[in-house]
């Protein structure tokens, strides 16, 4: 019997088969700025610089964030969810509160199931930090003693 991590792998590894390009996904890791700072999920963004050292990242019109990469520890994997309905029970046999067989029964205590596929797996991490006033001063001075 397969792990359901070499499913995955196996999966994934069919997905790459089928596409063309070669595709390389990065993890973008903001740490702790969504909990130090109210970032709404359909704020506008401005992602530049994926091919130089520190790409920028500036969320709305006064977050401004510097990126650094970095090699991840092994293999990181994404996944996408989607809800799913209720799980239906078929009764097999008689029981006391159900004397029809065959009828279906949905457990309205039971938690709502998410589905969950994979998407893409990664090897690199892009990880941010404000920008402050101090950090841009600082940099341009270093340009001019330069």
């Amino acid at each position: 019997m397969e792990r359901d991590s070499d499913q995955i792998i196996k999966a994934m590894d069919d997905d790459d088969d089928d596409e063309e390009e070669d595709e390389e996904f990065v993890l973008l890791d903001l740490g702790n700025v969504c909990v130090q700072r109210d970032i709404p999920a359909n704020a506008p963004y401005v992602l530049s610089g994926l091919d130089t050292l520190n790409p920028m990242l500036v969320i709305g019109d006064n977050l401004k964030m510097i990126g650094e990469y970095e090699e991840s520890i092994g293999t990181c994997f994404v996944f996408s969810e989607s809800e799913c309905g209720p799980v239906v029970h078929e009764e097999k046999g008689p029981s006391e509160a159900n004397l029809v067989m065959g009828k279906c029964i949905i457990d309205s205590k039971q938690a709502s199931s998410k589905k969950v596929k994979p998407v893409a797996r990664l090897h690199k991490v892009l990880k941010f930090r404000v920008i402050h006033e101090d950090d841009i001063k600082s940099a341009t001075d270093k340009t001019k003693d330069s």
